[in-house]
């Protein structure tokens, strides 16, 4: 390996999300294909060693039933790799004893006897500190099933699977169910044979061969017949050290990365953190200025434009993101108009909006904004919502787009609505985790199901703010359910909002639109930068580690 070539490199590919975790699989894959190290003449051949673990097997098969005196049949596998000549495949179980431990696992006490769990089984490594004790005489009993001994390996069969570690402990424990203990008959390294654990393609194999391999784990029966690729001992002595020590470069690379991203994370942060707490405008402008500079360097994970985003919308409603204007028309004119709007077609009056006490007010705004709530200047068409089954829509022309609480979920052959409306989710998930926006603006000719709150407004410039103000502010102290999360029409309606004037909505609006934009750009910017990277990874790999498997 050329690793001078991979640094030369990994400030470039090092921010994509999987260079390190790829890299450690490569060489992996490398080690157990013959392709890491070179072959040498000189090695004595491998079929001694083997003809070795099969005596060691064949007279162990005579006092113990968990040893088989017969030759394994491979376990069938799509795609099995090629190897050099002068290594050779074998079964699992003719290389090591099986111990299978998937009985009952023993009571669990505070104190007592150390036990081993799937959990403290890691790749390469045996949690030395394990939490979970057993009773003394609940060891006891469980010695007469069998103690791993220091060099066995053990292999986790379940749920976390595939993980394998030496077993290195000095202090006596014992082993809970899911783990099989791997006793090496002799001529197979420990930590080779970990190493061909750990680059088995387990998940290709549940996916491609159902028999005796389920969901949830690898049934030990088919496991004994899992192919092992084995090369000269001292071939497999000179593969693990090359593996220590290329795994020790990925550990080094690793730690650079992590300082990369710390260091990125708190430029990013303390930035954001400068735009929401700057009180001047002079130094907003500033402080934006610096971070618009530096988006390309700043933003290398899509966290960083998810926190941009919402700390434009959040810089938006409390009124830091455009400038005031004397002139524009007061709120008070607004709220008329809104009166106006609501109280038109109904016969009993709507009363006058009364601004929001300034105990209510979350936080401040500029003077000229006034406090509201979302029910006194919103419109509800809730009542006019139909819900139609998919098995129904399914029978119907798809024409028109069908909402459900977070967009559009389907066609129909008809429409409730033919006007810009604000919808807002109502019930579902994304209430709590916002993974997709929580209030959206439907247009043309719709239908909306019962999942959405259905919005109208005095004009459509106040649809777009409400939404933006919606989308900004956490909505979890007006949800309720925690299995299936809600926001009621009372609770919706109590929101408390900071309305600006109306010309400084749309001032809003607009410059939010065109923030976002940079989002949008920065966002595909980085999705082709990391796809680019990845591929640039791949060619270094390739020439750093060798050939392509």
């Amino acid at each position: 390996m050329n690793p001078e070539r991979l640094l030369q490199y990994f400030e470039q590919i090092a921010d994509t999300p999987d260079a390190i975790p790829r890299l450690r699989r490569f060489i992996l894959d490398l080690a157990v294909r013959g392709k890491l190290v070179d072959q040498d003449p000189n090695d004595t051949p491998v079929t001694g060693q083997l003809a070795h673990s099969d005596r060691v097997r064949q007279a162990l098969s005579k006092n113990d039933h968990r040893a088989d005196s017969n030759v394994q049949t491979l376990l069938a596998i799509e795609d099995r790799w090629q190897v050099p000549r002068t290594w050779a495949w074998r079964a699992l179980a003719d290389l090591v004893l099986f111990i299978d431990y998937r009985g009952q696992t023993p009571k669990k006490v505070k104190k007592g006897v150390r036990l081993i769990t799937a959990k403290n089984v890691k790749k390469g490594f045996v949690n030395l500190f394990p939490e979970e004790f057993l009773s003394e005489d609940d060891f006891n009993a469980w010695m007469t099933r069998g103690i791993p001994r220091t060099g066995d390996i053990l292999f986790t069969t379940e749920a976390p699977m595939g993980n394998a570690a030496i077993v290195e402990l000095t202090d006596r424990f014992a082993i809970a169910q899911r783990i099989i203990n791997f006793r090496p008959y002799g001529g197979v390294n420990s930590e080779f044979l970990v190493l061909q654990l750990l680059a088995q393609p387990f998940q290709f194999i549940l996916n491609k061969t159902a028999t005796g391999l389920t969901a949830k784990g690898i049934k030990a029966a088919k496991l004994k017949r899992l192919p092992i690729a084995v090369p000269p001992l001292t071939e497999q002595h000179r593969i693990v050290a090359k593996v220590d020590e290329l795994m020790g470069l990925c550990d080094k690379l690793e730690a650079a990365q992590r300082e990369r991203e710390n260091q990125r994370d708190r430029l990013v942060t303390a930035s954001l953190s400068r735009l929401n707490n700057g009180s001047e405008a002079s130094d907003f402008r500033e402080h934006a200025q610096f971070y618009i500079n530096h988006l390309p360097s700043l933003t290398t994970r899509r966290e960083h434009i998810k926190q941009l985003r919402q700390t434009i919308l959040d810089l938006a409603i409390r009124g830091k993101l455009v400038s005031q204007n004397p002139d524009d028309e007061p709120v008070s004119e607004l709220l008329k108009r809104i009166q106006a709007t609501k109280n038109r077609g109904i016969t009993r009056h709507h009363k006058t909006i009364i601004p929001l006490e300034p105990d209510k007010c979350p936080y401040e705004v500029p003077s000229s904004w006034v406090w509201v709530s979302f029910g006194e200047i919103m419109i509800s068409r809730d009542g006019e919502r139909i819900p139609v089954s998919k098995d129904e829509r399914n029978l119907r022309d798809k024409i028109y787009d069908y909402y459900g609480a977070s967009g559009v979920i389907d066609k129909i052959d008809k429409y409730i609505f033919d006007k810009p409306l604000l919808l807002i989710g109502e019930d579902g998930a994304n209430l709590v985790n916002r993974s997709t926006p929580i209030a959206f603006i439907a247009r043309g000719k719709y239908w909306v199901n019962n999942h959405a709150h259905v919005l109208d407004a005095a004009s459509e410039s106040l649809l777009k703010y409400i939404e933006l103000h919606i989308n900004a502010i956490d909505l979890k102290p007006y949800v309720t359910g925690t299995a299936q999360p809600k926001m009621n029409q009372v609770k919706m309606n109590s929101i408390p909002i900071a309305l600006p004037p109306e010309s400084e909505q749309q001032r809003i609006v607009d410059k939010v639109e065109g923030l976002m934009m940079i989002c949008d750009q920065l966002e595909a910017h980085l999705i082709t930068m990391q796809e680019d990277n990845r591929r640039l990874l791949e060619a270094v790999l390739q020439e750093a580690l060798g050939q392509a498997i």
